[in-house]
This record gives structure tokens, sequence and C-alpha cells, in this order.
């Protein structure tokens, strides 16, 4: 089974915009409905959670694992494939997505939490697809990626740079998007 995504640059960077975002959303919205897809370690629920109530925040994840982690956590977690098993419109809706170019030195039971495709844009790109249909009219998504992400297809949503990270090797982005 795969491993938990352990928090590191990436995570913390979007750790950081959810801080900076979530009181201003939350005063215009206090119903807002937040989803986390890749819920991981739990990090950005724990985050969220000092800032709404606990049953305005959702997660999923494709590794049972970390679905398991959530529950544990308290939080209201389920298995899906990105949208898969998600029915309703958030207010809110955060991914802190694989998005590294497929390296094929990288261990099996990580590459599930940190590869996107050949481009590293496979993933996101899914996403970005199946997204529209789960955003409510005014809605939000923070979408986390890496200068070494490639081909990202951004479906013609408004995008703004919230965040960004110059690391050793990549810069990390966290971008705000709206229809």
């Amino acid at each position: 089974m795969p491993l938990i995504y352990p928090p590191a640059e990436d995570s913390f960077l979007m750790q950081e915009v959810l801080r900076k975002q979530l009181p201003k959303l939350f005063t215009k919205n206090p119903k807002l409905k937040f989803l986390e897809i890749g819920a991981g370690s739990g990090i950005n629920l724990k985050t969220a959670k000092n800032y709404l109530p606990k049953k305005q925040i959702f997660a999923c994840d494709i590794n049972p694992r970390a679905v398991k982690h959530g529950k544990k956590l308290k939080f209201n977690c389920i298995k899906s494939d990105l949208f898969e098993n998600i029915k309703e419109r958030f207010d809110l809706i955060i991914f802190n997505s694989p998005y590294l170019p497929e390296n094929p030195n990288e261990p099996k039971d990580s590459k599930l939490a940190t590869t996107g495709g050949k481009t590293g844009s496979k993933i996101i790109n899914q996403f970005l697809k199946q997204a529209k249909k789960h955003l409510s009219k005014q809605g939000k998504i923070f979408l986390l990626t890496s200068s070494l992400t490639k081909k990202i297809n951004w479906q013609n949503y408004k995008k703004k740079k919230l965040a960004e990270k110059k690391l050793f090797f990549e810069k990390l982005f966290v971008w705000e998007l709206n229809i």
C-alpha cells in the first residue's frame, strides 16, 4: 500500500496560503464548504479547522491509508480518485497535486503522491477538467504547481498567483482559480 505523503515545502506553502486566505473567505461566507483533494497527512485539514467549523470541511484521497488517517483525525474523508466519489459543490477546493514529471528512479510507493505523469500535468489536467462541476457559483480553487510541471491545460479558468517559493531546483506556486 502507498505511503502517506509527509508534509514538505509544498504542503507548508499551501498551509501558508490557507492561513492568509481562509479568514477572509470565511468572513465573506460563513457557510463556506471546503474540500481538499488528496488529503495526505491532513496538514491542510488541520489548518482549515482553525478557521472553519469541522462540519464544513471535507476531504478525499486515492490512498486508502491517507483516508484512514483522515478519519482517525476525525475529518469527513472518503476514498476517491479526484472527484470520482464526490457529488456536491464546494466554495473552496484545494489540491496539492502530484506535479513532478515522471522519474524512472523514484520508488514505486512514493510515485502516487508525487508524480503527475510524463510532463507532471496529467493529474492536474484531469482535476481542472472535473473541478468545474464541483465549484459553487463564486467558488475558488487553490492549486499547487511547480516550475517543473509542463503542459498544464488551464481550462479557461481565471488565475492569480497567491504564493511562490523558490527551492534550489524548482519554484512552487499556489494559484487561485475561478470560473
